[in-house]
Order: C-alpha cells, then structure tokens, then sequence
C-alpha cells in the first residue's frame, strides 16, 4: 500500500513470525544465546516465557535456524492436546511410520526407536512447544516421561517450553512438581526500551529496503514507547497504522500526531488490553488511506 511512497521493497511491520528481521535486542539476543547453550548441554527442559506479543515464536523459529545440523526439531505450534494425540504429533514430526489405528504401547515404542536411531546417527531431538502455557497437566506428564529415555551419555529427547508468564503458575502444580524439577534453563523474554524501539524500526526499514533519512520523528518513537509499553507486536500494529497514516496525508515522516492516532486505534497496556476500537480513529485510518487510494485510481 504504502511502500512505493516510502521507496520500501515490503511492508516493514508485519506481525508475522519473519527471521529475516529478527532484532538482536539485549533480551532477544540473552534468550537465543541461552537456548543455544542449553540445546548444546542435552540435559533437562528450557523455559522460554515472555508476555504475549513480546517474540517468542520469532524467537523460536531463530533458533531453529540458528542451531546447527546434528540437531533434529519437532516443532507443535498448538500443543493443546491430550497426550495421546500429542504423542501421534510428535511421531508425525519425526517422521515415524505408524500402522493405522496403532496402540499407545506400539507408539511410544516406536518414537523410543526413532529417537535411538537418531542417536546412533549422532544427532540431537529437541522438541520446541508454542503457547506452552496451554499443555494439559496429562500431557506435560506424558512428555516428562519421555525425557527418561536415555543412552549411557545422554538423553535422547530435549524439551523447549514457549509460553507466556501463566506457564509458571502451571508448572506449579502438584502433580507436575517432577517436571519444574527438570527445568534447568530458563528465561524471561522481556519488553523493549525507549532505545531499543528506535533501533528496532531502523533494523525492520533496512530490511524492509528502506535508505532515506530519519522516518519516525523522535516525538513518533517516544509515543510509541509509550503506548506499546515496548511489546514488539504493539509497536509493529502501531508503526504501521502510523505509516499508512502518514501516507494518506502525503507526507515524508512520521510524527507524534500519528503514532498516537495509531494508537487509539489499538489495543495497549495503557488500556489494560481491553479489546476495543475507537471509532473516531478507524474512520480517520479509512478515510486519510481512502482518499489517496481515490486520487491514485
């Protein structure tokens, strides 16, 4: 839409997971450099939390990319499963052959025999599980049992937990005292500073293809700050209102105006994340991007 007017080969801020702009912030690059480290280690869980919008599925998908190949991932986006089918989801992921309507017993002995296999061929498993916070205590159980399976040196199955902070309320519980036990690295995926989003949007408008001179005021970056708390989701929904704002009016830069007419038409902390719209901000969004698009036709 508005990428020929700002000389942008794609649209920068798109909330989709893209490894192509991960952004080596302190805590984004302190959690990679943990993961990495822990994945060498082979032993225990690794619990990656972080508040919603804060990266973790970037960051997910930038180890995957990042760790070498004697490493084999299984990656479940949604591990709201009960264990059986959780169970099936990992076989799928590993590429086990399974008989049609297979027993639980053939199951697990099966995935017990990829995972020896692979091994053999010297490489590491590592499970990575999304939105951890949503696993059944049934089937957190069911995987704590599978990281029993062990060779004489080493386990033969490594667990990564993605979730958002309720995933530590949940690891609290009784019955699952045995997993938090195993839990030998973890860490919190924390917000952006003032800072950070200034070299934030400097990185995805590079990337983006972006060489012109400052395109977001201070004043816009301050206002962004504060309306996103420095949550990156925010601040990509935020920045790219305010560019689209921008654009409508035909201008070069984005100021405070925008940023904060962005913003009341977002979800914020400043909110307490009640999903609401403003009106009076959608018909301004329309109206400014429907006006160009009009004159441009």
């Amino acid at each position: 839409m508005y990428s020929k007017h700002f000389g942008l080969r794609e649209a920068p801020f798109s909330i989709t997971p893209d490894t192509s702009y991960f952004f080596t912030s302190p805590h984004s690059q302190e959690a990679l450099n943990t993961l990495l480290v822990a994945a060498k280690s082979g032993e225990g869980f690794i619990k990656i939390t972080g508040e919603v919008g804060t990266g973790k599925t970037l960051l997910c998908r930038k180890f995957i990319a990042t760790i070498g190949p004697e490493f084999v991932t299984a990656y479940i986006p949604n591990p709201y499963l009960e264990p059986r089918t959780l169970m099936l989801a990992l076989a799928d992921e590993l590429e086990v052959p399974l008989e049609r309507d297979v027993d639980q017993h053939q199951l697990l002995k099966s995935i017990t025999h990829r995972l020896m296999d692979l091994a053999r061929d010297g490489k590491r498993v590592l499970l990575l599980l999304d939105e951890a916070q949503a696993i059944p205590t049934e089937s957190l159980e069911a995987l704590r049992l599978l990281t029993n399976l062990e060779t004489e040196k080493r386990k033969l199955l490594q667990i990564v937990l993605f979730g958002q902070p309720e995933l530590n309320q949940h690891l609290q519980e009784n019955s699952i005292r045995q997993l938090a036990q195993r839990i030998t690295f973890h860490y919190h995926l924390g917000p952006l500073s003032r800072d950070d989003i200034e070299y934030y949007l400097a990185h995805r408008l590079r990337i983006a293809g972006y060489g012109g001179g400052r395109l977001f005021s201070r004043g816009a970056i301050a206002g962004l700050y504060k309306s996103s708390g420095g949550i990156p989701r925010l601040v990509n929904i935020m920045a790219n209102k305010a560019l689209m704002l921008c654009y409508g009016e035909g201008k070069q830069q984005v100021t405070r105006r925008h940023v904060n007419l962005a913003a009341s038409d977002t979800v914020t902390p400043a909110k307490r994340m009640r999903w609401t719209w403003m009106a009076a901000g959608v018909g301004l969004l329309i109206a400014a991007c429907g006006l160009t698009w009009a004159l441009t036709k």
